[in-house]
């Protein structure tokens, strides 16, 4: 191995200790507690190290983002496998999402609350925002009401995010959470 390859392959290591670093810190102490004096000192670098991968929080913010949007299209096809489409695929998909916000939400707000840069419905929206659109989309499509399956996607995404949002911010009893999925499934593809 030449030495430019493995000045790369560390490079790339210490992309995603900074990555995962961020991740962990914001997952035990929320997103506050997420600084580059912080993470410096977590992964035992200096700030200037740092600043060669990131410009600033909002790229390591935009970095953890993408692996979630990554691991939340995994979870979501995960649910509703290639093929899989009507009620029981949207209800599985749906299901999934709740979940999987429920489960990682500094994970959660990097991708949708934090301001990470990154672009949504943008023909430069990077790829692992690009698939959890589609594994939300594929089930949806062709059993969907309401006319093009990409707008209805975007509203049934919207939905299940505004159901996440309130549920965690305790404006929705999280008890009746699987009621609202049914209710929502049920207005967007019909029995």
């Amino acid at each position: 191995m030449s030495v430019r390859e493995r000045k790369e392959r560390e490079r790339a290591s210490r992309h995603r200790l900074i990555v995962a670093t961020a991740r962990e810190l914001a997952e035990a102490r929320g997103w506050d507690a997420v600084t580059t004096r912080r993470l410096a000192e977590q992964i035992e670098y200096s700030q200037p190290v740092l600043y060669s991968h990131f410009r600033g929080k909002k790229e390591i913010v935009g970095a953890v983002a993408l692996e979630g949007f990554a691991e939340l299209a995994e979870a979501l096809r995960a649910a509703a496998p290639d093929g899989a489409t009507g009620r029981q695929a949207v209800t599985a998909v749906a299901r999934a999402y709740t979940d999987f916000a429920a489960r990682n939400p500094a994970l959660y707000d990097a991708m949708f609350s934090l301001d990470n840069g990154l672009l949504f419905a943008d023909e430069d929206t990077p790829a692992p925002m690009r698939a959890a659109f589609d594994a939300i989309d594929r089930p949806l499509a062709g059993h969907a009401q309401g006319g093009a399956s990409g707008l209805v996607t975007e509203v049934f995404w919207a939905t299940l995010h505004g159901l996440v949002t309130l549920t965690r911010g305790g404006r929705l009893p999280a008890a009746h959470a699987a009621d609202r999925l049914t209710l929502l499934v049920d207005r967007f593809v019909p029995r």
